[in-house]
C-alpha cells in the first residue's frame, strides 16, 4: 500500500499559551497525486493548516508527515531544504521577490533545490525552457514583461507568476492557498486546469485552498475544513 503525500495526526495549534486551539484535527490525510479541495471561511484557519503542512509553524501537539516524513522530528533547516525539494507552494500574499524580475523569480526554486532543477531540466530541457512554458500557458509570455520587476504588474499578474514558480522542479505536493483572489472567471478557470494539467502530468498531489465554492466541481474530493477541525467545538460525529 503506498503511504500517502500528506498525514495529520491529533494536530492541534494555538497562537499563544493561554489562548485557545484555532485547530484541531484528529485525522486528515492526502494520497499520492490527490487533488483536493479544501473549502471555509475566512478566519477558519485555512491558511494555519497550510503553515503547518509547509513546516513554517509547528503544532502544539500531534504529527504532521510529507512523504512519509515527520516534520516536527527535523530542524528547522532541514524542515527548509525539505520544504525546498519538494513543496511547491502559492501563498496568499505571493511572496514574490520585489528587487527581482518575473523570469527570475520563476526560477527560484531551481536556484534553493537541485532537485527541482533537475527535474525542470528532465522534462523541459532547462529551468528557463520550463518558467517560460509554465508563463506562457498563464498568459505571461512576451519577453518585456518576464525582464519586469513584479512590482510593475498588476495584482493579477502577480498571481500567476507565484503559482510557476510554485509548479516549476516537479514539487512532490503543491500546496495553494486562495490562488484565485485576484483572477477573472475566465482566468480563473485556466488557472485551475493549469495546476491540474501540472500537477497530473508530474504525479503531484494538490491541495487547493479556497473559499470559492464555484470550483469545488474541478476537484475530484472536497473536504470542509468545518468538518475536519474540532477546536472549540463538539467532536462531530
Amino acid at each position: 500500500m503506498t503511504a500517502p503525500v500528506l498525514a495529520l495526526t491529533d494536530v492541534t495549534f494555538r497562537w499563544q499559551p493561554r489562548m485557545p486551539d484555532v485547530l484541531s484535527i484528529p485525522a486528515f490525510e492526502m494520497a499520492q497525486g490527490e487533488r483536493v479541495f479544501l473549502a471555509g471561511p475566512s478566519g477558519s484557519g485555512k491558511s494555519t493548516l497550510l503553515a503547518l503542512i509547509a513546516g513554517i509553524a509547528t503544532p502544539r501537539a500531534g504529527h504532521v508527515q510529507v512523504l512519509g516524513q515527520p516534520l516536527g522530528a527535523m530542524r528547522g533547516a532541514a524542515r527548509d531544504r525539505f520544504r525546498a525539494d519538494q513543496l511547491g507552494i502559492i501563498f496568499q500574499m505571493f511572496n514574490l521577490l520585489p528587487y527581482l524580475p518575473v523570469l527570475q523569480n520563476v526560477l527560484l526554486p531551481c536556484r534553493f533545490s537541485r532537485s527541482r532543477r533537475e527535474r525542470a531540466i528532465a522534462r523541459d530541457g532547462s529551468p528557463e525552457a520550463q518558467a517560460r512554458r509554465l508563463l506562457g500557458a498563464l498568459g505571461l509570455e512576451a519577453d518585456d514583461l518576464l525582464r519586469r520587476p513584479v512590482t510593475a504588474l498588476s495584482v493579477g499578474q502577480q498571481q500567476r507568476v507565484a503559482a510557476a514558480r510554485a509548479l516549476m522542479g516537479s514539487p512532490a505536493l503543491v500546496i495553494a492557498d486562495e490562488p484565485t483572489s485576484a483572477l477573472d472567471a475566465d482566468r480563473r478557470l485556466e488557472f485551475v486546469d493549469l495546476l491540474s494539467s501540472e500537477c497530473d502530468a508530474s504525479g503531484a498531489a494538490l491541495l487547493f485552498v479556497s473559499h470559492d465554492q464555484t470550483l469545488a466541481s474541478h476537484f475530484p474530493r472536497h473536504v470542509s475544513l468545518l468538518d475536519i477541525n474540532h477546536a472549540g467545538t463538539e467532536v462531530r460525529p
